[in-house]
């Protein structure tokens, strides 16, 4: 029996050494990351032309975020462009608001989206709306949610510009409106500095391509060329399935620093938050689903089991030699998780108290892609802007597994 709770406590000492070994890898990526991502008002300028750029806006029940989203549109120091506002068959009050705003200035063109076909997910019917009425030889796409510093456009206009570059996309602050998402988003955030990283998108050797949904700006022939958001049209991560193709095509793309300049609200109660994780999931499942469950045992022993072995192990410390040293690389584990999270509560300037929550806010991710994968066929698999998705047989091809 004693030979067999050795055997048991072993398995998991090996399981832990890798988890910090890979904790390791993650704070040096992250560190390198932050440090070395370029900034988007940081580059070498020169002369170019001012093409027109239209702004592509959907919207669906904003009626919360849109007014101050438009403000800061209308607010912008570059003068040629337009916005494309369009009404994604909202329940509240945001056609309303569009109007009126349309009404005070011509640069706001209301578009309200026909009824969206089958196939398709709601924002990606929305764009393609949009995108039919645009004028512009730059599309910039972004969210109702977003707030926009008054020389974001001219400077990502030049950005692009300068660089001789095909798309662009702004890594945005991530506003947490309530203390769920505070306390689960260093964990999210993680993955997106490591695996889909800038150093790895701006990488033409690496395959990675991403676009960060509440800012890319992308030539309006690109945009044509990689088949618009027709192509991506059944993506529940559509921004990461457009960046992936355009990557994938052979276009010039760059990410690019712009936290002090853009504001991008990532979920906004535990509902939205709850069908944000589920939305990660579910494209990797629907793929392949064998290596979508890999892939979430490997985050559930990287993000929360350390904790509750650390626990067991402090138990029953002088029980035996093996569970003493379970209990070292379990610690060892924990230490490396926490410092990865002070790391990222810095990156994303939340107050880093929010770090201590990690066992919390791990044990809510790994509940969220649990159900993600539970309800991944079912008729209503996620929950987005008052919509339900069936995602059974709709092919997925936002993150490559």
């Amino acid at each position: 029996m004693n030979l067999v709770f050795d055997i048991f406590n072993y398995i998991f000492v090996a399981i832990f050494v890798a988890v910090s070994l890979t904790w390791i890898i993650f704070i040096r990526t992250m560190l390198l990351t932050f440090r070395d991502t370029p900034y988007l008002d940081r580059f070498e300028k020169k002369q170019h032309e001012n093409p027109k750029v239209s702004i592509i806006l959907p919207a669906r029940n904003e009626e919360k975020f849109i007014a101050k989203c438009l403000d800061s549109l209308l607010d912008q120091d570059y003068e040629n462009y337009e916005i494309i506002a369009i009404n994604d068959s909202s329940d509240d009050s945001t056609p309303d608001i569009i109007r009126q705003y349309a009404q005070k200035s011509s640069k706001i063109v209301y578009v309200s989206a026909r009824k969206k076909p089958d196939g398709w997910i709601g924002k990606n019917w929305a764009c393609v709306e949009g995108y039919k009425k645009a004028t512009g030889q730059l599309l910039l796409f972004t969210d109702s949610d977003t707030k926009h510093s008054q020389n974001v456009l001219s400077l990502a206009v030049s950005h692009l510009l300068s660089l001789n570059l095909d798309a662009l996309t702004v890594i945005p602050k991530m506003l947490c409106l309530d203390r769920w998402t505070k306390i689960t988003l260093p964990a999210i955030s993680t993955f997106l500095h490591t695996r889909f990283s800038a150093l790895r998108v701006n990488d033409p050797t690496k395959k990675t391509g991403y676009f960060f949904g509440s800012f890319y700006l992308i030539k309006n022939e690109t945009y044509r060329s990689v088949g618009t958001h027709e192509g991506v049209k059944s993506e529940l991560i559509e921004d990461g399935a457009l960046g992936k193709k355009v990557k994938e095509a052979g276009f010039r793309m760059r990410m690019a620093r712009g936290e002090h300049l853009v504001e991008a609200v990532w979920a906004r109660d535990f509902d939205t938050l709850w069908n944000a994780l589920k939305r990660l999931i579910i494209p990797l499942y629907l793929q392949t689903q064998g290596i979508a469950v890999g892939i979430f045992f490997a985050i559930l022993f990287l993000l929360f089991m350390p904790f509750p072995f650390l626990i067991y192990s402090a138990i029953f410390f002088d029980s035996a030699a093996s569970l003493q040293l379970l209990f070292a690389v379990s610690f060892l584990a924990s230490i490396l998780i926490y410092a990865a999270a002070l790391v990222e509560t810095k990156g994303l300037q939340i107050r880093q108290k929010y770090a201590l929550f990690w066992p919390v806010g791990s044990f809510i991710v790994v509940c969220g892609f649990l159900s993600g994968i539970l309800q991944a066929k079912s008729k209503s698999a996620v929950s987005w802007r008052g919509r339900e998705y069936a995602m059974k047989d709709q092919i997925q091809d936002s993150i490559s597994v």
